[in-house]
């Protein structure tokens, strides 16, 4: 695992200045002048190297910013849905025209590879095309069946919530915000942003290209600063939050939520499972299997940290996954020349080498990695693979977020499913198989909410026309499809009468009435039985 060149933080960004760091923070919604003091620091990952400060917002900035997100909401919910589209599609644009310069930004606060920072770049322009390509139809108003067919109507309509609070984390800046903050315009609703504290400036950023596609000044605001401060009451103040981040945050956040009576949509943690079955492919298993546990250093949600192999694979599969695991470059340049970058912080890699020595002392063996690499940078650790990993181990029960993976040899298939499903969490998982009917079947039997079939993660998570979301202690609600554009919307019903209030006629006994209501429902309801019947049997063949 060779390192490429350790640079300077913000002197080998092709596309960056110092200058150009230190006039992003002014984008910052504040309620009152900055002061020099009340300010965060913000750190390279590749280097440890200071590269700028943001503001630390405070109740009485979100307040403010609230309050202006309102003022310029009630304008946008009037503007026709096609037109919002057309500003999020020209934001798409931009962001693929500046990508350059956004993907320098990207590297720099999360220390990520350049290869990791493309595949989130390029997430934003496509989410940006699916919502502006399917906002108005998502939003139209609807006709549904009244309660007296022919003499009521029902029309459902759409309305924005209001101001949206979304809090992104800060292993994918760019596209986890946006894809929360994207369909909260688009249907009609004002943003409050707030970034993690690590990674507040390509929010900034991207804030400044959704104005130049010609989203209203104030629409979106962005708050920076630490979470326990900022938070609350942003939470206090907005109709709807969307959350990205821990398990244990996300309760704090659907808690505080329910007290406020508002929705809350919450992408929460994974230890996610990764199955390979006895007729799988081990190479193409393999490759599949460093994907799903080390892009981005294992700092995705979706990563899988639990590989079960059913055992007449074990073996070949075993040294397959060493093998291009040990192939993996390390490297924190910006260029193409490294698969993996840095962890975002002291903190982190902490985090992961606790992980690690605890499988360690419970008797686990490390099969290649298993150390930091202070060589490459200060944060940066190997992708490692341990087997005999007891399942009381911290590595096997809890999010590592980093470069380590436990493989575990299982009798079957019906074993392997077993195991993928002991864990309260259920956010995504990986199945490997020749034959993908099989492995279609066996992910309908995993408890998560996006399950691949040959993949890693891409084939769920970029399916922008597809509910993503998690099961247990993984969260609630869906982003993306329509699901993920309607979660930012009150439904109001409207009913017609075409004949006057729906009552006990005057000129007809009532227990007449009531006798004849009751045949004719039953006349309906077997009607209804028949015709579902003739659709079953015409749409087997």
């Amino acid at each position: 695992m060779p390192p490429t060149d350790l640079p300077t933080a913000v002197g080998d960004a092709p596309t960056l200045a110092s200058r150009r760091l230190d006039d992003l923070p002014e984008r910052v919604a504040r309620s009152r002048p900055a002061d020099g003091d009340d300010a965060i620091d913000v750190f390279a990952p590749a280097t440890g190297e200071r590269i700028g400060r943001v503001p630390a917002c405070d109740a009485d900035d979100v307040a403010a910013a609230v309050e202006r997100a309102r003022d310029a909401q009630a304008e946008w919910a009037e503007t026709p849905a096609a037109e919002r589209a057309r500003v999020v599609d020209r934001f798409g644009d931009l962001v693929a025209d500046r990508r350059e310069e956004l993907l320098d930004l990207l590297q720099l606060e999360t220390g990520k590879s350049r290869r990791t920072a493309v595949e989130e770049l390029f997430d934003v322009p496509t989410g940006c095309a699916y919502v502006a390509s399917e906002a108005p139809d998502a939003l139209a108003e609807e006709r549904r069946r009244g309660v007296a067919p022919g003499i009521t109507t029902a029309t459902v309509t759409r309305e924005p919530v209001g101001v949206v609070g979304v809090i992104s984390p800060w292993n994918y800046p760019l596209t986890l915000s946006m894809a929360d903050a994207i369909p909260a315009l688009a249907a009609g609703n004002a943003v409050v942003l707030k970034p993690d504290e690590k990674t507040p400036f390509g929010a900034l950023l991207l804030s400044e290209l959704l104005e130049v596609a010609g989203l209203p000044a104030d629409l979106l605001q962005v708050v920076t600063g630490e979470g326990p401060r900022v938070g609350p009451p942003l939470i206090d103040a907005v109709d709807y939050v969307a959350f990205t981040g821990s398990t244990a945050t996300g309760r704090t956040i659907a808690e505080r939520a329910g007290r406020n009576l508002i929705g809350c949509s919450l992408e929460l943690g994974g230890n996610n499972p990764l199955v390979v079955l006895g007729d799988a492919d081990v190479e193409e298993a393999a490759r599949g299997a460093v994907q799903a546990c080390f892009s981005n250093a294992g700092q995705l949600c979706l990563s899988a940290e639990r590989i079960y192999v059913v055992e007449s694979a074990y073996d070949a599969f075993l040294d397959a996954f060493v093998r291009e695991t040990e192939a993996v470059t390390l490297g924190t340049g910006y260029d193409y020349d490294a698969d993996l970058g840095s962890l975002v912080d002291a903190d982190q890699l902490a985090r992961v080498e606790s992980h690690v020595e605890d499988a360690r002392e419970r008797g686990a063996t490390v099969e290649t990695g298993g150390r930091a690499r202070p060589d490459v940078g200060p944060s940066c650790y190997e992708p490692t693979i341990l087997t005999g990993v007891e399942p009381d181990a911290t590595v096997a029960c809890e999010e590592t977020f980093g470069p380590v993976a436990a493989v575990t040899p299982v009798p079957d298939a019906d074993a392997a499913i077993a195991a993928a499903n002991d864990s309260p969490y259920g956010l995504n998982a990986s199945v490997w198989t020749a034959d993908r009917e099989r492995g279609a079947e066996i992910a309908r039997e995993i408890d998560c909410g996006t399950v691949n079939v040959n993949d890693a993660f891409l084939a769920t998570w970029g399916a922008n026309d597809a509910p993503m979301g998690g099961f247990g202690d993984s969260g609630l609600g869906r982003r993306h499809g329509p699901e993920g554009i309607r979660r930012y919307t009150e439904t109001r019903t409207v009913g017609v009468s075409r004949v006057g209030p729906l009552t006990f006629p005057d000129r007809i006994p009532t227990d007449w009435f009531v006798r004849g209501a009751f045949a004719a429902m039953g006349v309906g309801r077997r009607a209804s039985r028949a015709v579902d019947a003739v659709r079953r049997r015409f749409s087997r063949r």
